[in-house]
């Protein structure tokens, strides 16, 4: 039996009314009470009637595409190719055609996550697309899990591009442990044994694994024997550039003979070569620089970048098409995106 806005009222302990205004958001409600009304709403899974379009069909015109930052270069160009996808030719509105895209930018923020799945539920979303590295914390995992869960059940095809498999979702995860082992493998072909790593936040799925790649890596050559330095070679930051810069300073202050560096992303890698310029030490004479994702400029860049590619736009078009339904589900729900190597001119040959 459906959920009605009685029933939420009397779970919150106030009037419908109330949860009438607290859900239009257009009359001013106690903050408390609005929490209240809120936690209601999602312990019932109560969802909002739409206009009747929506109501005649499982769902509606809305697809929300979830990014941790949309200026971040990674975002943007999935969240673009995805949008695109929305536009594409392939029926009528409402049958698999023209679907209206809504970026939802989280900030890296685990509720805001929550906040943005609730409301598509609620809007009776047509597909979600998750993008980029998921959280590391069982509860949120969990909520996730449970969102998912929710937003299938009422018709909302789920789609994850980038993030680690769950129940109720299609897949499209990076290969990110692969890639960065063959990153870290190409400097260890060139010489290097002194390398240093930038690593992303230390709660995000994708760090965990591109760090993961590079350790193994360094085991397999036997680098990091009884008294490794992967630790202590290691700088946690945030993936952007003003990050890149100071872990190399926290680097260089921790051991001043590294030959190389891996950076997390291309965008801190760019950090990583100011910091070295500024220093007075030249790439790749110096110190080799390497990145990963191989966004835009990592070719113009100087020099230019040795990187792991993904094919961000190829793997933002198919995860869009699949959450209209227009490619076939992967087997068993789940696609690898592969990466490449892209061996350029900041990487080569320690010196001396």
């Amino acid at each position: 039996m459906a959920v009605t806005l009685a029933d939420v009222a009397a779970r919150a302990r106030v009037s419908a009314a109330t949860v009438s205004r607290v859900l239009s958001g257009n009359y001013p409600v106690a903050e408390s009470t609005r929490t209240r009304v809120l936690r209601a709403v999602d312990e019932l899974e109560y969802v909002v009637n739409g206009p009747a379009s929506a109501l005649a069909a499982a769902t509606s015109d809305l697809v929300g595409v979830l990014v941790n930052d949309i200026a971040d270069p990674f975002f943007g160009i999935i969240a673009g190719a995805v949008q695109a996808e929305m536009g594409a030719p392939g029926g009528a509105p409402g049958r698999g055609g023209e679907k209206l895209a809504v970026i939802c930018n989280t900030g890296g923020s685990p509720e805001r996550e929550l906040n943005y799945l609730t409301l598509l539920q609620r809007q009776r979303a047509a597909a979600v697309v998750l993008t980029g590295g998921a959280v590391e914390h069982p509860d949120h995992a969990a909520a996730v899990a449970t969102k998912a869960s929710r937003l299938a059940a009422s018709g909302t095809r789920v789609v994850l591009c980038g993030r680690p498999p769950i129940e109720d979702a299609t897949t499209l995860t990076f290969d990110n442990r692969g890639g960065a082992r063959r990153l870290t493998e190409h400097l260890l072909t060139l010489g290097h044994r002194r390398i240093g790593y930038v690593a992303g936040p230390a709660d995000r799925t994708t760090t965990r694994h591109r760090l993961e790649g590079h350790r193994a890596a360094l085991g397999a050559a036997g680098v990091n024997g009884p008294d490794a330095d992967e630790e202590r070679l290691t700088v946690h930051g945030l993936y952007d550039r003003a990050s890149g810069y100071d872990a190399t300073l926290e680097l260089l202050r921790r051991d001043r003979s590294l030959t190389a560096i891996v950076a997390a992303n291309d965008t801190i890698a760019l950090g990583v070569c100011a910091a070295l310029r500024d220093q007075g030490l030249r790439i790749p004479e110096d110190v080799s620089v390497a990145g990963f994702d191989d966004l835009p400029f990592s070719a113009d860049a100087v020099p230019a970048l040795t990187t792991m590619r993904l094919p961000l736009h190829d793997a933002g078009a198919r995860a869009g098409r699949l959450a209209l339904g227009r490619e076939p589900q992967p087997p068993g729900g789940v696609a690898m995106v592969r990466a490449e190597l892209m061996a350029r001119s900041s990487t080569a040959p320690p010196h001396g």
